[in-house]
């Protein structure tokens, strides 16, 4: 069991933030948010409120006497810190109010994953190719599974799925919360193709969660490099199935000896990946040394960065069903105005325009017969 006092100072250690770096950012002193961690004074809720949005908290979560909760965030490439445990913070604020707008509005969707079995020791990349195989043809992803990815992620597994800018550039994050279930941050900042390789990357470490994760094991939190290699073969293989790769390749090849760089942009194109994605898994389809992807990546660097830059698009931070909810928990009364922005991390002037402009529920779209 955990009091009030633990839980404050859990909620600024997950955020690795020192008891100056609090007052520096809220109204707090250090000295008294001291004698609140270590149970001399509690907190008036003006000076808890303040603490739990800085801590992205909700605020019932400092009242709970019951055991601090495992939260576990996975990290492709882990920002500096603070700025890690301000994003993962969000990550699970945002998860906690996905999931609370499920449940106001009569919609829960618990997370439903296709648990890979086995143990972390003995799986290895011919497992994580059959994984990707599997995963592939039970959900009807097809020849070019990038192009439907995101919506079975989504809508058939059950995944909260957010966007955000961070760097590093080449991360991604993932988590299995007993509160809300599976969750993905995926970085904004990149191109759609960069996202698609990032979300089967991802859905790897969910897929093998209870392969590779069990609460004995000190590292638990941590993806070893070698747990990382298999989900980037996972995601390559999900991504780019081999015959369809090959076909398309010939294709594209026809009476040449070599591919120029817009052959291979239209090969990446039809499986929505990047090129880079493409030339790895070239060189596992067609046995060519790492050398090879290296050198071809070097050479072809400066048309990659146009095209990145050509074809960058902005993503909202949460889903659009999650905007839904937050409507419909609004008309409903679950949700003030004031929350209401605040889960939508827009302005209260915002948020009453927005309900000024709110279809009542009653409202009925009348359709006639000819």
């Amino acid at each position: 069991m955990s009091g009030l006092s633990e839980r404050l100072k859990y909620a600024r250690q997950s955020m690795k933030l020192t008891l100056d770096d609090v007052e520096s950012r809220t109204s707090v002193g250090a000295s008294t948010l001291s004698e609140f961690e270590n149970g001399k004074r509690e907190p008036r809720l003006p000076q808890l409120k303040e603490l739990a949005d800085l801590y992205r908290r909700a605020t019932s979560f400092f009242l709970d006497d019951g055991p601090l909760p495992r939260e576990v965030v996975l990290w492709r490439q882990k920002p500096k810190s603070p700025n890690a445990e301000e994003l993962q913070s969000q990550l699970l604020r945002l998860g906690e109010q996905y999931h609370l707008l499920e449940s106001w509005c009569g919609s829960p969707e618990g997370s439903e994953i296709p648990f890979a079995t086995g143990k972390g020791e003995s799986f290895g990349y011919q497992q994580a190719e059959k994984l990707a195989h599997d995963f592939r043809n039970m959900h009807g992803l097809g020849e070019r599974p990038g192009q439907s990815l995101l919506r079975v992620v989504e809508e058939i597994c059950k995944v909260k799925v957010f966007h955000m800018a961070f760097e590093p550039s080449g991360s991604a994050a993932c988590t299995l919360n007993e509160s809300f279930g599976a969750a993905i941050l995926l970085n904004s900042n990149n191109v759609r193709w960069r996202r698609n390789f990032d979300l089967a990357h991802e859905l790897f470490h969910l897929l093998t969660w209870k392969v590779f994760r069990t609460p004995v094991e000190e590292s638990f939190a941590e993806a070893s490099a070698q747990e990382e290699k298999l989900a980037t073969c996972f995601a390559r293989n999900l991504l780019m199935p081999q015959e369809p790769l090959r076909i398309a390749i010939d294709s594209q090849l026809g009476a040449k000896t070599s591919l120029t760089f817009d052959d291979l942009f239209e090969v990446a194109r039809q499986f929505d990946v990047s090129v880079e994605a493409l030339l790895w898994q070239m060189s596992f389809v067609f046995n060519r040394q790492k050398e090879w992807v290296s050198e071809n990546l070097n050479k072809l660097k400066g048309q990659i960065a146009f095209w990145d830059k050509r074809q960058t698009d902005t993503l909202p931070l949460r889903p659009l069903r999650f905007e839904a909810l937050a409507a419909e928990a609004l008309r409903k009364g679950f949700l003030s105005t004031g929350r209401y922005a605040e889960y939508l991390g827009i302005t209260r002037r915002e948020a009453m325009r927005q309900v000024e402009q709110e279809v009542p529920d009653d409202a009925e779209v009348e359709i006639t017969h000819p």
